[in-house]
């Protein structure tokens, strides 16, 4: 059962219970330097009107501004550091560290937390000290009543087929919904992707992953993902290494908070 307050700051993301646009900027905790994720506080400028915006532990203190407006974005930090996701190097395992607390994250500015799992290791030890640094983590956001989006990533996710996952993320978003995420976000895996909104119980929000071929793409990964029943987003390389991460980002909205169909909405914001 969640506290008042995350109840309080849950609702406050889906204000007005339309779907949410997060947009990720915390990829230099796994891949350094990216284009389009130089200069931190241009790139935090020009995303702005998103609902929420994922940074790593250190990196809100270069833009704090950005969050100390009425009407800001709220602040998602994520709270453990992962193997899997540095896929250039190709771990095939996946360790999970803690790099703070939700009270450290609270105090660098958090209105809410994310922490990720992944399961189905090579040994079955690896998945459990997961699922410890998980848990811990839930503790520590239920005493203080701030909202956790677990995030359920596969290990080689970013280099896989989608569809192909479809099994272990159906069971692993109910695993983490169980452990008491108040959010999950996870891949988009197709048609099947139903199955996994269906079956979680609270709200599954699809991220964007890899930089897709054209912006129009990244609008159908959104429409069809709220149209299988996500209720938002997560997006970082494909908003911010778009041509104009503001225009892309105002579509994104349109499609996922007003249903616009992304074929008319690329027309109207004039996206290949």
């Amino acid at each position: 059962m969640p506290t008042t307050g995350e109840s309080i700051r849950t609702a406050r993301l889906f204000s007005e219970n339309k779907n949410v646009v997060v947009i990720a900027v915390d990829h230099g905790l796994y891949f350094g330097p990216l284009a389009g994720m130089i200069n931190l506080p241009e790139v935090i400028d020009n995303i702005a009107e998103a609902d929420a915006i994922l940074m790593s532990p250190n990196m809100p203190s270069f833009c704090s501004s950005v969050f100390s407006k009425r009407g800001a974005p709220a602040l998602l930090i994520r709270l453990n550091w992962a193997s899997n996701y540095v896929n250039e190097w190709n771990y095939k395992h996946s360790y999970s560290v803690k790099m703070l607390s939700v009270t450290e994250a609270v105090a660098q500015g958090a209105d809410l937390v994310m922490c990720s799992l992944t399961l189905k290791n090579p040994d079955e030890v690896e998945d459990a000290g997961n699922v410890a640094v998980f848990s811990q983590a839930v503790s520590e956001k239920r005493s203080l009543g701030i909202p956790m989006v677990g995030e359920f990533y596969p290990t080689g996710g970013d280099d896989r087929q989608p569809e192909d996952m479809q099994e272990e993320i159906y069971i692993g978003c109910r695993i983490i919904a169980e452990l008491g995420a108040d959010m999950v976000k996870t891949f988009y895996t197709g048609k099947r992707f139903s199955e996994i909104t269906a079956a979680t119980p609270v709200p599954v929000l699809a991220l964007g992953a890899k930089k897709l071929p054209k912006e129009s793409d990244a609008l159908k990964l959104a429409a069809d993902a709220v149209g299988a029943g996500a209720r938002g987003i997560v997006f970082g390389r494909n908003v911010l290494q778009a041509k104009e991460p503001k225009r892309l980002l105002e579509a994104l909205q349109e499609v996922v908070k007003e249903f616009k169909a992304p074929d008319l909405v690329a027309r109207t914001y004039h996206l290949d």
